[in-house]
């Protein structure tokens, strides 16, 4: 049998699975989209592969491919298209292809737990408890399931996976799930060694979070990064930093790919991947960067300077706070959200209220963070600032802190 599957974790336990399953007739291509076509394409094109048993797995190839694939299968060839992606969904028009995104539990589902359904359903390999344990930790992962269970174990997995190049992994995964076929655990050096991992992730992410740039896409509004490694960890981060953009936006420069990732149910990046060539799930997908994008995410925003993160150690400038909070951009932009006496929230930019007005601080962060690209001043910034409006010592502010920057903001609607 051959089998084409991703590069990633989910591909990875595909192509163990096959080599469980069928020992050494398994012959695994680990692909991407970018040469995923040509490989299928020149497998079915030699006459030697007529009978052999060909799966696809948590990849889709193009409408070209997809069409010989069909016709193939018409001429009593063998051939299986296995994914879990919503933008692979048409495959099942095929009696061939099987995209199935939930089980009819409402679980998410990966590529690998599809993979093993589908051979122990037709008798091809026999259950394996520590492998089942295995695939459970790849299907958390891949779904992000594994953050709202905190389950870590699956994120050490993949984070392991990483560490080691695919040969060694593979290797070291294949052997322990032949010898000890009722549980699987991470080692003890293993563990160590992903304790130092984490270190540099959080590393990673804190230099990454002061080099991401706000933009808008049509209605999105989004953040661009350049980044090669940790994407799905510097993902959910970002957003989690920045959750008044709409999606994070992953530009590998030397794999020439592109990475997006939300946190929002109502926005959908496998939509979003489409306009690119690309696809995946609702909430992280990918694509090759096409010529149209690094125009768009790399030329188009060069001059925009980055973001900064809120500061996190504010005693004075704090949010939601009852005499107002104060916020500023890389153009010395100086806003504030002011609650009134009617439950609601307003915002002076530059010394001009502006007309809206909102029911939830929240609501009018979000706002002015979308439109101003603004991040909460910091306590040494705020501090200055009003001791150079007032002519007052910061000490002297500082003592009667909530007063005097109640009166300033009067003065400062007032005028």
């Amino acid at each position: 049998m051959i089998i084409f599957t991703d590069i990633d974790l989910d591909g990875l336990g595909c192509g163990l699975i096959a080599k469980l399953a069928f020992g050494e007739k398994a012959n695994v291509f680990y692909c991407s989209y970018r040469n995923l076509n040509q490989r299928v394409e020149a497998v079915i094109k030699n006459p030697e592969n007529n009978n052999v048993e060909i799966y696809i797995t948590d990849l889709a190839v193009n409408e070209q491919v997809e069409k010989k694939l069909e016709e193939r299968f018409k001429q009593g060839k063998p051939v299986q298209m296995i994914d879990h992606h919503v933008t692979a969904l048409h495959f099942n028009e095929y009696k061939w292809g099987s995209v199935i995104p939930e089980y009819d539990t409402g679980k998410k589902t990966c590529a690998t737990s599809l993979f093993y359904d589908h051979l122990i359903t037709n008798g091809i390999m026999e259950r394996n408890k520590a492998l089942e344990e295995f695939i459970e930790l790849v299907r958390q992962y891949d779904t992000w399931e594994w953050d709202e269970n905190n389950n870590v174990t699956a994120k050490r997995l993949n984070d392991l996976f990483y560490i080691r190049n695919r040969e060694q992994f593979e290797e070291e995964m294949l052997k322990r799930l032949t010898e000890n076929t009722e549980s699987f655990m991470l080692s003890e050096t293993e563990n160590m060694l992903l304790d130092i991992e984490e270190q540099k992730i959080n590393r990673y992410i804190y230099s990454k979070s002061r080099q991401i740039v706000q933009t808008f896409v049509d209605e999105y509004c989004v953040g661009i990064v350049h980044a090669e490694q940790y994407l799905s960890e510097l993902g959910n981060a970002l957003n989690n930093l920045y959750p008044h953009m709409d999606m994070i936006i992953l530009l590998n420069m030397s794999g020439k790919k592109m990475g997006f990732r939300t946190i929002h149910d109502e926005v959908n990046v496998a939509k979003f991947a489409k306009r690119y060539g690309g696809g995946g799930h609702p909430k992280a997908s990918g694509s090759e960067m096409t010529s149209e994008a690094f125009k768009q995410f790399v030329v188009d925003v060069f001059e925009i300077l980055p973001l900064k993160p809120d500061a996190d150690r504010n005693e004075y400038n704090v949010k939601t706070s009852h005499s107002g909070t104060a916020f500023q951009n890389q153009m010395s932009d100086i806003s504030y959200i002011i609650p009134s006496g009617d439950s609601e929230y307003y915002i002076v930019h530059n010394k001009k209220k502006l007309d809206q007005t909102f029911a939830e601080f929240e609501d009018a962060e979000r706002y002015l963070k979308r439109n101003y690209s603004s991040w909460l001043q910091y306590d040494q910034d705020y501090l200055y600032q009003l001791s150079a409006a007032l002519k007052k010592p910061i000490d002297k502010i500082k003592e009667n802190h909530a007063e005097i920057i109640s009166n300033y903001l009067v003065d400062i609607v007032k005028e």
